[in-house]
């Protein structure tokens, strides 16, 4: 919000939307105390109570998830149990082919019996943990790509006029809060992750044009 408020200005009431978030992929309300309550016990926020049921609740789920990644199944095995995977001929945990569409874990104890049994809340965790552990996976990457380049400096003199693919309201918008950064430029509303792109490639042909 402060950085939307320093680099966007304020023309209107200031809203927050869910849709707006920066890899809002990771901030599911079926995970908030997974991410949260360790900075609230952290902080000394959680009573001891909560404290306790939250640690167990993470232990329950740790087990189950090092049981699926430790139990290997092949496609065909997998196709004898009804459940549909790649037939590629390779091994994939347990942990991969629950996040494939429609496979239950009711349905993966069937074949490996050893896998825990706690509260059917914890199974939808895992499922949906699961499910996005590939996303997850590609925001990460995304992530780290974008963090080599956010605290690019964009020069002063910097001329978003003759660049080619960009709009016109995109032209306005970077020339009116002339941002600092590329991460600036990327929070301003409407600018584009292809937008910083065509930026990008601009400074650094510019740059390299000067060290030739």
């Amino acid at each position: 919000m402060i950085d939307d408020l320093i680099t966007k200005g304020v023309s209107e009431p200031y809203r927050m939307f869910t849709s707006r978030a920066e890899y809002r992929l990771s901030l599911r309300a079926d995970n908030a105390d997974q991410r949260l309550t360790m900075l609230g016990i952290d902080l000394n926020l959680i009573s001891e109570n909560r404290k306790s049921i939250f640690l167990e609740k993470a232990k329950k789920l740790q087990s189950i998830k090092d049981s699926l990644k430790n139990n290997f199944i092949t496609p065909n095995k997998a196709k004898d149990y009804l459940i549909k995977i790649t037939m590629d001929g390779v091994k994939r945990s347990c942990m991969e082919v629950i996040g494939q569409r429609n496979v239950q874990l009711s349905k993966l104890r069937e074949i490996f019996p050893s896998i825990p049994v706690y509260d059917p809340s914890l199974d939808k965790q895992v499922e949906i943990d699961a499910h996005y552990a590939g996303y997850l996976s590609r925001q990460e990457r995304d992530i780290k790509a974008f963090n080599k380049d956010e605290a690019l400096v964009i020069p002063e003199n910097f001329n978003y006029d003759v660049l080619s693919g960009l709009s016109n309201e995109v032209k306005s918008k970077l020339n009116h809060i002339r941002p600092k950064t590329l991460g600036q430029a990327l929070r301003i509303d409407g600018i584009t992750p292809s937008a910083v792109v065509i930026i990008l490639s601009n400074i650094k042909k510019r740059r390299a044009k000067q060290s030739a």
